[in-house]
């Protein structure tokens, strides 16, 4: 059965809290944000820098908590400046066939005024008898930055059967 690489986890909007060219490599992040969303040390993360539309991948390193800290470390510190605002989004795979049963959940925060959480989405993909169901975590709030909607998907018998 093929596998599907689904976003797990998502801080949405934090902004950069220094940077340190000289480290190996890595991010270094709240450790209180990481566990928020679900995020574990050293596991592999992309990243988007709102400002610039730089974009890179690395390892996450623990931060202090509640200190609100967003560090990209060796290379990736060279893609930011203190203030710029970063995405950081985290991945799992599972089969398709997991994805139908199961279904799945991702943890979204959006970041405010000294890197605090302002908001909590949870998205989904919930199986049914005639298909998948995202539920956009509400994103289809008119506040909301994203155009994002909830949506049935019909049944992916075609795509699994391979």
């Amino acid at each position: 059965m093929p596998n599907i690489r689904l976003m797990h986890a998502k801080l949405h909007r934090f902004a950069v809290t220094g940077a340190n060219r000289e480290y190996v490599g890595s991010i270094t992040i709240d450790a209180d944000l990481l566990e928020h969303v679900g995020i574990l040390p050293l596991e592999e993360v992309e990243i988007v820098n709102v400002d610039n539309g730089e974009r890179w991948s690395t390892y996450v390193l623990p931060g202090a908590r509640g200190s609100g800290v967003i560090a990209p470390n060796g290379g990736g510190a060279l893609l930011c400046e203190p203030g710029h605002l970063l995405i950081v989004y985290a991945y799992e795979t599972k089969t398709r066939r997991d994805l139908l049963d199961s279904g799945h959940r991702a943890r979204i925060a959006i970041g405010g005024a000294d890197n605090r959480i302002t908001e909590t989405r949870i998205q989904r993909l919930d199986p049914g008898a005639d298909g998948l169901c995202f539920d956009a975590g509400g994103i289809a709030d008119p506040n909301a930055p994203s155009d994002a909607v909830s949506e049935r998907f019909a049944p992916l018998h075609e795509a699994v059967a391979s």
